[in-house]
């Protein structure tokens, strides 16, 4: 599907990699980089792969949704948002000057110019990141409950379905496919909304997108790469970066300090502190989300794919035979603790949509922190120094920009010419 990206420089290869973080990104980069030829060491506190982040996100892989939150009219809608009773946004009053500094930041680009330069890069990374994992697929036969059946955006008003126009044209210029669906439309490819169908006025569909087990995918490509020769390290807590003004020189970690020719961060809303002990300033800010994992009881009743409430902003996705439902962002710092009341919205959305589809008693509730950047595009490239690469601030899209991002990132350090432009990916757009 791809060809081999072409050389651009001479890098030694094999090099060694230290790969800081074991989530989808960091570890699909270790894997791409195994594949490349290089000596890999993954690097995580948790005790396995995928156990924070990437564990229960929502389960999409939605190049055709990737859009950034900042955007025209976001400021009014965020206030409207927050006095609904099943509210899809929170803020925790706090006094955090890097919150109030990264929301600012965020307003800023809540223009029509900002909005379309973001919405690009951001498809333009997510398309090419699901071409890369249908061609790890087919290559390794992975299995991660996938299906490839698309993505539903479901409209309750009219004035919803209308205000589509500027995605719609971003999509057709980008060339990915879609269509806009009235009530007998989307119940072609969701039949189970048929119980629900007075509630939606119509829907915009996105057959090129998937989903699967971002959790379930993490670990079985850990596995594959360490019969690459991937080492992991995992329950190894890193505490600091070593360096002498030009390159990294080493980690510090609680099992001493660890040393390789090149470094890749991909440590999610934990790379900001550790970076600015070295002066490298990355806006990315944690957004709490919130999911519930239901056992299905009726597949004839359970969602086909991804079917996401637009007025919730809430995503249901089927997993195999089980129903994720994703959503919720709340500005909250790292607090982890589960509430009760973003529960009852998760439950009121699938409970909404497909009544008779699980049973809600015996749901997992789960929270985990979205790398937030404020322009919504992931931080992916060089630094000041010259054998560090940064690979974080994907938010919501992680799984289904991971891929995409472990194939460019290896490709970098290997000295080859990425498949897709990647100049306005690096930290230094922020300069």
């Amino acid at each position: 599907m791809h060809d081999n990206a072409q050389p651009v420089s001479s890098r030694r290869i094999p090099m060694h990699v230290l790969v800081l973080g074991s989530g989808v990104i960091g570890t699909t980069i270790a894997y791409y980089l195994a594949k490349a030829g290089h000596q890999v060491t993954v690097v995580d506190r948790q005790p396995g792969p995928a156990l924070e982040t990437s564990f229960a996100n929502a389960g999409e892989v939605s190049p055709g949704y990737s859009a950034p939150w900042a955007g025209p009219g976001i400021p009014i809608k965020a206030i409207k948002w927050m006095l609904m009773h099943h509210s899809p946004l929170v803020i925790k009053p706090m006094l955090d000057a890097f919150m109030w500094r990264w929301s600012m930041a965020m307003l800023r680009n809540c223009t029509e110019a900002a909005y379309q330069v973001n919405k690009n890069r951001m498809v333009r990374i997510a398309e090419y990141s699901r071409d890369c994992l249908k061609q790890l697929r087919a290559e390794t036969g992975i299995a991660y409950d996938e299906r490839t059946q698309g993505t539903l955006q479901l409209f309750r008003t009219q004035k919803q379905l209308d205000g589509i126009g500027k995605d719609v044209e971003i999509l057709r210029e980008s060339g990915v496919p879609f269509q806009v669906l009235d009530r007998s439309g989307y119940l072609a490819y969701e039949p189970a909304l048929a119980l629900v169908q007075h509630k939606f006025v119509g829907a915009l569909r996105l057959p090129g997108d998937e989903t699967g087990d971002c959790y379930k995918f993490t670990r079985n490509l850990a596995a594959m790469a360490e019969a690459l020769g991937v080492e992991f390290r995992f329950g190894t807590t890193i505490a600091g970066i070593e360096q002498d003004g030009r390159r990294v020189t080493g980690i510090r970690t609680d099992a001493g300090t660890l040393t390789a020719d090149q470094y890749v961060l991909a440590l999610g809303s934990y790379s900001t502190g550790l970076l600015k002990q070295v002066g490298i300033d990355v806006p990315v800010y944690p957004v709490k989300g919130f999911s519930i994992t239901v056992p299905i009881t009726d597949k004839s009743m359970a969602p086909e794919s991804t079917v996401m409430d637009e007025t919730h902003k809430v995503a249901v996705t089927r997993l195999g035979d089980r129903i994720r439902v994703g959503g919720t962002a709340q500005l909250s710092g790292f607090d982890l603790s589960l509430k009760e009341e973003r529960r009852k919205t998760l439950e009121f959305v699938v409970s909404d949509l497909f009544p008779r589809a699980g049973d809600l008693s015996r749901a997992e509730f789960w929270t985990g922190l979205r790398p937030m950047t404020p322009d919504g595009t992931p931080i992916i490239g060089e630094t000041r120094y010259d054998n560090l690469t940064l690979s974080t601030g994907h938010g919501t899209l992680g799984w289904t920009m991971a891929a995409g991002t472990g194939r460019v990132v290896a490709d970098m350090l290997s000295g080859r010419q990425p498949e897709i432009p990647v100049a306005d990916l690096s930290v230094a757009r922020y300069a």
